[in-house]
């Protein structure tokens, strides 16, 4: 197992830098984010350390990204981009779908052969309306990730944290029933799962047994962790805003218990990457709280990945 980093949290930081900092922490991978550019529109999101469309034109580019990754010891494990691919406005679908098709593109020419990425989901519409949506949605997607060997890891963040992700949330593939139905429809070894287990924690789904069942699908994981406020769960309920009772910790700061979840990760014989996630309020706001969230993080995670 290869222990390394989203880049999503060096946004103040050029290419160039994060690698820096992932060699620096002693990380041997990292997940690139690639969003489009723009202004984001949450948290975590239009972070671009690796322009998609310079990799498609600009030979000198694609080496230079390669060579200074390898030269510092790390590999890119997968290029990320995480929209609503199933949005209700449709042209935001199309613009989704887009640029995701232009990251298969990057992976593929930079040798990467990964994605990681949402299904995404249209929050106003059943499970089922969703499901329904599906087959037009992905299986153009899927089919081109195919065509260019390139492997599509799913998140199963549900995106539903506060009132603009309200009813539904915003991605589909978030429980173990889910990712049997939508490997039923889009049936493909292409597309698989970028498991992070601490949204299982506040969803109150076993976050171990999972591992075992879908051992094949596993893709890629994130290491990030949650707490759960029970005092507030006991006020609020389970159905109330999911950030009014838990928040995102750095691994080893929540209730995740990562021993047991890299042992059944080992048992499977999990041998690919594993990227810490920081989405930790306590350590925003400059550059030196990344860095600590980011060396924190690799220590204690180094108790159980060698």
């Amino acid at each position: 197992m290869k222990l390394g980093l989203v880049s999503a949290i060096c946004d103040t930081m050029n290419y160039e830098e994060m690698i820096d900092l992932v060699s620096e922490a002693g990380l041997e991978c990292v997940e690139v984010a690639c969003w489009p550019a723009g202004k984001a529109q949450r948290r975590y999101a239009g972070v671009s350390h690796i322009d998609v469309d310079r990799v498609m034109e600009d030979d000198d580019y694609c080496d230079h990204l390669l060579d200074y990754a390898a030269g510092k010891g790390v590999v890119i494990s997968s290029l990320a981009y995480y929209p609503n691919t199933m949005d209700p406005d449709p042209e935001k679908r199309a613009a989704a779908a887009a640029h995701l098709r232009k990251l298969i593109l990057a992976s593929a020419r930079l040798g990467i052969g990964m994605v990681t990425t949402f299904i995404g989901r249209d929050q106003y519409k059943t499970i089922e309306e969703n499901l329904e949506m599906l087959q037009e949605v992905w299986a153009p997607l899927v089919d081109f990730a195919v065509e260019n060997k390139v492997k599509i890891g799913i998140e199963n963040c549900p995106m539903l944290f506060g009132p603009d992700q309200w009813p539904g949330g915003q991605n589909l593939m978030t429980t173990p029933a889910l990712w049997r139905k939508v490997f039923e429809i889009l049936d493909s070894p292409n597309i698989g799962i970028n498991y992070d287990p601490s949204h299982f924690v506040w969803q109150m789904v076993d976050y171990i047994k999972p591992i075992y069942e879908f051992k094949d699908r596993i893709f890629h994981v994130h290491f990030k962790d949650i707490k759960l406020y029970r005092d507030r769960l006991s006020e609020k309920g389970t159905m109330a805003y999911p950030l009014d009772y838990m928040s995102p910790k750095i691994p080893g700061h929540g209730d995740v218990d990562w021993g047991k979840y890299v042992s059944a990760m080992t048992d499977i014989g999990f041998d690919g990457y594993a990227c810490i996630e920081v989405e930790d309020r306590a350590f925003e706001g400059s550059e030196e709280k990344v860095r600590n969230a980011v060396f924190l993080s690799a220590k204690y995670l180094r108790n159980f990945v060698l």
